[in-house]
């Protein structure tokens, strides 16, 4: 190793002291970084999309395409998609027929995911009852749900084009089977901003033995600037990873360092003009603001006994339930999208079966999904905040035998809901055939879902785009219509 000269040391502490007294005394301290953002968004939340490269504070709010209903939305996903057969529709016609095989018909042409054509029909054994003044059938496995049935749009006649996991939760999530287009929630940021200054515009939040199939990409930003990508919390009082300074690295030193590399970022920001560096210098400041604002969102023991158990909430667990009430205390401070993702909804037979296992996870959602629609309607928050409850697709009226019985994946009929932000509660949307096959009455495409999302927004979705590689994209892709007879 070559020893340092003398004066080359001298230099090279004189360069140090020169940059620490340049960062520390040009002006641009944490306290100016925080205000000038602040200010930033009172003087230019009346923007409407301006381009990417001329906004200076990436998540500013700004003004939808006409008045909104909604302010802010909760995606209750359900990974691995629930039987709508089990869940929401009897069927005694199939119970009927169980055990035939289904016309050639039906099946001609059709690909699933592991049955044949020549698999039998599958009998439902659930109890089903009648509830609340819109009719709506529930099965014995969501008894919580009975209370918000007046609340809620039932859609009974979603549709779908794609038939594997992956995929098909791209396809919702995104418009699109293909990876790497920008998520709903993305597309929602991009084009409304945040009202949040200390948390991140897109919030995920995950429960379940695992994540979704699909990860990041499902809330990813794709070709948008990554400012705009959901932010997954992990559980626990410390949800981002690296967000606390290390020991020993105090105020101080952590203003300076932040100091630093935002000068830096910012003359490379002028030089380039790259939106990425952007959302580096938003993400330092974002982060300086949650060192707070996050373990105070993450503290569940200032809430009432009375709304944990509302939830079903055990203090200090993750759980689903947890991730429920979080997702009303992030709108409460101005987050735009937030997404819950709960797993292994997959009831193919053998280790996740529609007995045991289909019983399992519909305590864990039933109580704090209804609890989530009862509390934000209570607090006033439903009128501002669509919530949406649904999977991928949907369950075959076939069966499918491993070691137990299930049902494979079905993309041509199956149930979601909606409830607030100017949707109509008590609505029974859709129907299938006598065997729950085909759509037969007002069928909502996923497309056709995700311009009705937009436009509560305030959103016109062929209007929302973003040019890249030559050409226009959008959430909706060419396709899409809003479901207007399902909106107040």
């Amino acid at each position: 190793m070559t020893p340092i000269e003398p004066h080359d040391l001298d230099s090279a502490l004189t360069l140090a002291r020169t940059r620490r007294h340049f960062f520390r005394d040009c002006g641009v301290g944490l306290g100016s970084i925080a205000l000038s953002t602040l200010l930033a968004r009172d003087t230019r939340g009346a923007d409407a999309l301006p381009s990417p490269q001329s906004r200076k504070d990436p998540l500013v709010p700004r003004k939808p395409h006409f008045a909104p209903k909604a302010k802010a939305v909760i995606y209750l996903f359900m990974a691995g998609a629930p039987s709508q057969l089990e869940l929401f529709e009897p069927k005694p016609e199939l119970t009927k027929l169980n055990g035939q095989t289904v016309p050639e018909s039906f099946t001609k042409g059709k690909r699933f995911a592991f049955i044949k054509g020549d698999a039998k029909l599958l009998g439902n054994t659930r109890k089903f009852g009648t509830h609340g003044k819109c009719g709506m059938t529930l099965s014995e496995l969501l008894p919580y749900h009975r209370d918000i049935v007046d609340d809620v749009c039932w859609l009974k006649g979603m549709k779908t084009d794609v038939f594997n996991h992956g995929p098909a939760k791209c396809f919702v999530n995104t418009g699109s089977p293909q990876f790497g287009r920008p998520s709903m929630g993305a597309w929602a940021t991009y084009g409304l901003g945040s009202e949040a200054d200390s948390l991140p515009g897109f919030v995920v939040l995950q429960s379940g033995p695992r994540g979704p199939r699909g990860g990041a990409s499902l809330y990813g930003s794709g070709f948008l600037p990554s400012v705009y990508q959901g932010v997954p919390f992990l559980k626990g009082p410390s949800p981002v990873l690296d967000l606390a300074p290390p020991p020993g690295f105090d105020a101080k030193r952590q203003g300076e360092f932040t100091d630093a590399v935002r000068d830096l970022n910012r003359l490379r920001l002028d030089a380039t003009g790259d939106p990425e560096i952007e959302t580096r210098i938003a993400a330092y400041e974002m982060a300086y603001r949650m060192q707070t604002a996050a373990p105070e969102l993450m503290d569940l023991s200032k809430e009432t006994r009375e709304t944990l158990d509302l939830y079903g909430v055990t203090p200090g667990k993750p759980s689903f339930a947890a991730n429920c009430l979080l997702a009303r205390r992030l709108v409460e401070r101005g987050v735009r999208f937030v997404q819950l993702y709960h797993t292994d909804w997959d009831h193919h037979g053998g280790a996740l079966d529609l007995t045991k296992t289909l019983d399992q996870i519909c305590k864990e959602v039933d109580q704090p999904g209804a609890a989530l629609v009862k509390d934000l309607k209570r607090t006033g928050l439903l009128d501002s905040t669509l919530v949406i409850w649904g999977g991928e697709f949907g369950r075959t009226p076939m069966g499918e035998s491993r070691e137990t019985i299930g049902r494979d994946h079905h993309i041509d009929a199956y149930t979601m809901w909606l409830a607030g932000a100017g949707v109509k509660g008590g609505l029974v949307y859709g129907k299938s055939d006598e065997i729950g096959y085909n759509v037969v009455e007002n069928p909502v495409h996923v497309h056709d879902l995700q311009a009705t999302v937009l436009h509560q927004l305030g959103l016109e979705h062929t209007k929302l785009t973003y040019r890249f590689q030559g050409r226009d994209y959008r959430l909706t892709d060419v396709h899409g219509t809003v479901v207007k007879d399902i909106l107040a």
